[in-house]
C-alpha cells in the first residue's frame, strides 16, 4: 500500500502552531477557565493504592460506555507503601510525597466498576504481571469494540524506549461486578521516528506516548492522537516569526525556549481493526512554547474538531507560562488550520491558590471534564500538603464557538455513562 506521502505527493497537512502570541493571553484565575478549589479534605478512592490517569471505556465515536449498567475507568495505578523502609523519613513516618513521586516508575493498568458513574469499586490488573513487554504501563484509551464486549487497551510500553501498543481482551459482567479476561498478547504498533517525532536518541527527555484512536465523523477513517515532540536534535530548533507570532515590542526575545518542542502527534490506520498504522505530521506543534502536550483528545462538536491536551506550568519556555490543566484548540476540519479556544488556549487551569491540586484531565463529549488529585494546601502559607492519587471533582464546561466557559461542578469522580451497551 502506497503511504500518504506518495499518494498525495507531499504531506498531507500542515501543522498548526501554539504561537508565543497565543501563550501571552493565558490568564491565570480567570473564573471562567479555572477550576474550582478543591478542598483539603478530600475523600481517597483507595488506602491500598495511589491512581491518575484516568481512562474512562468508550467507542470510537468518543462516547463515554457503560456495559449491562456497568461503569468501567481503567487507570495509572501504583501501589502505596506505607510500611516500606525506603518511604520512612528520619522522624519514622511515612514519606507519602516521596512514595507518590516515584509513582511512574511502576505504574501499571488497573480497572474500576460502578453501578452509579461514581462510589468506584477495584477491580484489578488488566494484564497480568509480564503480559506487558516493558516496565511501565502508561496512559492510553480502552475502546469498547462490539455487543460480544470486546475491549482494544491502546497504551504505552515504556522503559526500554516508549511504544504505542495494543492489548485485546473482553468484558465481562455479572450482577455482582466486571472482570476482565484475556488481554495476554500486547501488540507493537509504532515508535518515533526521527523525521516527523523526536526519538530518545535526538532528545533524553523526549515525549512518545498517550495513543487516543477515534473514527472521523466525517471521513470514516482510523485515526490516533498521541503526544510527541517534534523531530530533531534537542536544542537544534529554530523558533522563528511563525513561532513567535504577533507580538508586543519588548517580546521577540525567545530566550532558550527552542528546547521546548511539543506537539500532537496523529496516525491513520492501513485496516479495520487498527493493528497497521502510519504516522502523519503533526496536526499541531508548540515550538517555543511548550514542551509537553500530554493525553491529546477530541471532542466533535457542532460540525467542529474540538481538540484538547493537558500541560504543564513547568514545561512552558522562557518567557511564557501558564497553569496545570486543558489546553484546546479548534478547527472545521480534522487537518485544521486550529485556532486556541479563548484566545490562547487555556481551558481549564488550576488556581494559583493550589497550582498543583489536580492534572490529567480529559474533556469528555458531555462537556464533563474529569482529573486526578495531585497535591492540595493544607494551611494558609501553603508549605503544608496533602498527596491525592485519588479522584478529583469532575468539572463541567460549555463550549460555545472558539470559547469555552466552566459551569459546574459534581462529585468526586463522577464519570456517568453517555450509552449503555447490553452485552449478548
Amino acid at each position: 500500500m502506497k503511504s500518504n506521502t506518495e499518494k498525495f505527493g507531499k504531506a498531507p497537512h500542515q501543522p498548526s502552531l501554539w504561537t508565543r502570541a497565543d501563550a501571552l493571553k493565558v490568564h491565570a484565575d480567570d473564573p471562567t477557565t479555572t477550576q474550582p478549589l478543591v478542598s483539603a479534605d478530600f475523600p481517597v478512592l483507595s488506602n491500598e493504592v495511589f491512581i491518575w490517569d484516568t481512562m474512562p471505556l468508550r467507542d470510537l465515536d468518543g462516547n463515554i460506555t457503560s456495559v449491562d449498567g456497568w461503569s468501567v475507568i481503567f487507570t495509572l495505578t501504583a501501589d502505596r507503601h506505607p510500611n516500606d523502609p525506603q518511604y520512612i523519613d528520619e522522624n519514622g513516618n511515612y514519606d507519602i510525597t516521596r512514595d507518590w513521586n516515584d509513582r511512574h516508575g511502576r505504574a501499571k493498568m488497573y480497572y474500576w466498576f460502578s453501578r452509579t458513574g461514581k462510589d468506584w469499586k477495584l477491580g484489578g490488573r488488566v494484564m497480568a504481571e509480564g503480559v506487558s513487554p516493558t516496565a511501565r504501563e502508561w496512559a492510553g484509551t480502552p475502546i469498547l469494540l462490539n455487543e460480544q464486549g470486546d475491549v482494544d487497551l491502546y497504551y504505552t510500553a515504556v522503559t526500554p524506549g516508549a511504544t504505542i501498543v495494543k492489548v485485546r481482551g473482553r468484558v465481562v459482567t455479572t450482577e455482582h461486578g466486571v472482570s476482565m479476561v484475556g488481554f495476554e498478547k500486547v501488540k507493537p504498533l509504532f515508535e518515533a521516528d526521527g523525521k516527523m517525532y523526536q526519538t530518545e536518541a535526538q532528545n533524553p527527555f523526549w515525549g512518545f506516548r498517550d495513543p487516543w484512536p477515534f473514527r472521523d465523523p466525517n471521513d470514516g477513517k482510523l485515526y490516533m492522537l498521541f503526544e510527541g515532540n517534534v523531530a530533531g536534535e534537542r536544542g537544534s530548533h529554530k523558533v522563528g516569526k511563525a513561532e513567535i507570532g504577533d507580538v508586543p515590542p519588548g517580546y521577540e526575545d525567545v530566550g532558550n525556549s527552542r528546547f521546548q518542542t511539543a506537539c500532537v502527534g496523529i496516525a491513520v490506520a492501513r485496516d479495520e481493526d487498527g493493528d497497521d498504522w502510519e504516522m502523519l505530521p503533526p496536526l499541531l506543534t508548540a515550538v517555543g512554547v511548550n514542551d509537553q502536550t500530554e493525553r491529546p483528545h477530541f471532542v466533535f462538536q457542532d460540525g467542529k474538531y474540538y481538540l484538547f491536551t493537558i500541560s504543564h506550568t513547568f514545561t512552558y519556555a522562557d518567557g511564557v507560562t501558564g497553569p496545570d490543566g486543558v489546553y484546546g484548540f479548534v478547527a472545521d476540519s480534522l487537518f485544521g488550520p486550529y485556532v486556541p479556544l479563548n484566545g490562547s488556549g487555556l481551558v481549564l487551569g488550576n488556581p494559583s491558590s493550589q497550582p498543583f491540586q489536580t492534572y490529567s484531565h480529559c474533556v469528555m463529549p458531555n462537556g464533563l471534564v474529569t482529573s486526578f488529585i495531585d497535591s492540595v494546601p493544607t494551611d494558609e502559607s501553603g508549605t503544608q500538603i496533602r498527596i491525592g492519587g485519588t479522584e478529583a471533582p469532575t468539572v463541567e464546561i460549555k463550549i460555545k464557538g472558539q470559547q469555552t466557559f466552566v459551569v459546574a461542578e459534581y462529585d468526586y469522580g463522577y464519570i456517568p455513562p453517555m450509552l449503555d451497551v447490553t452485552l449478548e
